[in-house]
């Protein structure tokens, strides 16, 4: 397997494929999934020429089952890290969910010339966690009953999140996909507990508003509009305030899962950003 070896020690599986003086694209997943969530986009984009590149984040997928460190400014460091070691330079950064949260933070504080344009897909920016500056967030004791189904008994809530709400499955009308929710399950039982037990604290609490404020490239927000892991009247809505260079793109009645659900309706807009 092809990894790098962060400057604290752990192992960071990523795939590598298209040309290597193509523009590179690199691909952030959410939470607790892997590089795989992004099999559809990385065939497209090599297709149309580019070099595109997709990790597992520590504790996730392939990459060690680290129990320190699952925290976001840890995965920004990661991320510098894997960028330095393959030299990534003029990259877009695509992170979903979560990995929206890892996209933000790292490209706030990149080496100039690292990064060229960043897109947020259902991201958990700014704040996911209600509180008093943020009354429509979601309360704690929702990530706190995450927290307790992950550890009372994982593959079960690993078998009721995408079989429910996250591609929006449990919509009247909505047409099932068996085997997204089963390579859903796949790739959240592929990681390490304690990683992702971690990273809840990470992606409901961390605060991203500087992130935001602070970078001047493009920015595209993509959400669906009816996500219901992440509320977008709590996120993209505020998140575009926040940018500079913003551009943001909402989809009636699309899940939060939406660039698997409607890869083609995503992928042609993510094209016609990158290509702007």
């Amino acid at each position: 397997m092809s990894t790098i070896t962060t400057t604290d020690g752990t192992n960071i599986y990523y795939k590598d494929w298209g040309p290597k003086d193509a523009q590179p694209i690199v691909f952030h997943h959410g939470w607790p999934l892997s590089s795989d969530d992004w099999d559809n986009q990385m065939l497209f984009f090599l297709e149309q020429g580019f070099r595109v590149i997709a990790f597992d984040r520590r504790g996730h997928g392939r990459s060690d089952q680290t129990d320190t460190g699952n925290e976001m400014d840890t995965y920004a460091a990661d991320t510098a890290d894997l960028v330095n070691a393959l030299d990534l330079k003029n990259a877009v950064h695509i992170g979903h969910s979560t990995g929206g949260g890892v996209v933000a933070r790292y490209v706030a504080r990149a080496e100039t010339g690292r990064v060229a344009k960043a897109v947020l897909i259902g991201s958990v920016t700014p704040i996911m966690l209600k509180s008093d500056t943020n009354p429509n967030g979601t309360p704690l004791e929702v990530f706190d009953s995450f927290r307790s189904a992950l550890a009372a008994n994982r593959a079960e809530f690993f078998r009721g999140i995408p079989a429910g709400p996250f591609y929006g499955f449990n919509r009247d009308g909505a047409e099932v996909s068996q085997g997204l929710i089963d390579n859903w399950w796949r790739q959240g039982m592929a990681g390490g507990a304690k990683a992702q037990y971690d990273s809840i604290k990470a992606f409901s609490e961390t605060d991203f508003t500087e992130d935001l404020k602070a970078i001047q490239l493009p920015v595209l927000v993509m959400h669906g509009e009816d996500d219901q892991i992440v509320p977008i009247a709590a996120s993209a809505h505020l998140a575009i305030d926040l940018l500079s260079n913003g551009t943001l793109k909402t989809y009636p009645d699309l899940s939060h899962g939406l660039f698997a659900t409607h890869p083609d309706v995503v992928n042609a807009d993510l094209l016609d950003f990158i290509r702007q």
